[in-house]
């Protein structure tokens, strides 16, 4: 009988730890803060390819004049993007504008297909119209491929009068919840 007496209260103190988490995984996948959003590593990946970029192409790009940039598209079918593909392209063109480099917006311009649910999407044969359309010197392009825990992906800073590779960078991304939801277009 002594036993119970020195049981019963890691009972009802177990039970007093266990139950306010049931059902509701608290502590494990709690609601997101704006301490964890800026804490993300995606927007700093993103950064870091169009920092390389700027830095290998500097020598072969004219201070003012202005770029454009492209949807990153799958690897596998090039006429096709998804919201990740979007997001990168935006990160890595507010990249290049953060260090005072021309991006011309092609969303607000009326001479390009945009499909909203593919976004800006640059053929090979394109560039160079649309480039002296719009008097830019370089494009920004890039390629992502899904595998099965990571997305690797490929950027490039391409001359536009000869499609001539100035600067590449190669990266992944881990496969992560946030990543996956944007594979889905």
């Amino acid at each position: 009988m002594r036993w119970l007496y020195l049981v019963t209260p890691l009972f009802f103190t177990a039970c007093a730890c266990v139950g306010p988490m049931q059902g509701s995984n608290a502590g494990v996948n709690s609601e997101p803060t704006y301490e964890r959003a800026a804490q993300s590593k995606l927007i700093q990946a993103n950064h870091r390819a169009a920092d390389s970029l700027l830095t290998q192409g500097q020598p072969s790009l004219e201070p003012f004049k202005p770029i454009l940039t492209a949807t990153f598209v799958s690897i596998d079918n090039l006429n096709q993007s998804s919201r990740l593909g979007r997001v990168i392209s935006e990160h890595v063109a507010s990249r290049f504008t953060q260090r005072g480099v021309p991006v011309i917006e092609m969303k607000m311009r009326g001479t390009i297909f945009v499909d909203s649910g593919q976004g800006e999407l640059l053929l090979s044969r394109e560039v160079q119209d649309i480039s002296q359309s719009h008097k830019a010197q370089a494009v920004i392009v890039g390629t992502y491929a899904r595998a099965e825990r990571y997305v690797y992906v490929t950027a490039k800073l391409v001359r536009s009068v000869d499609n001539t590779i100035l600067a590449a960078y190669d990266y992944v991304l881990p496969l992560d919840s946030n990543v996956s939801s944007m594979l889905t277009r």
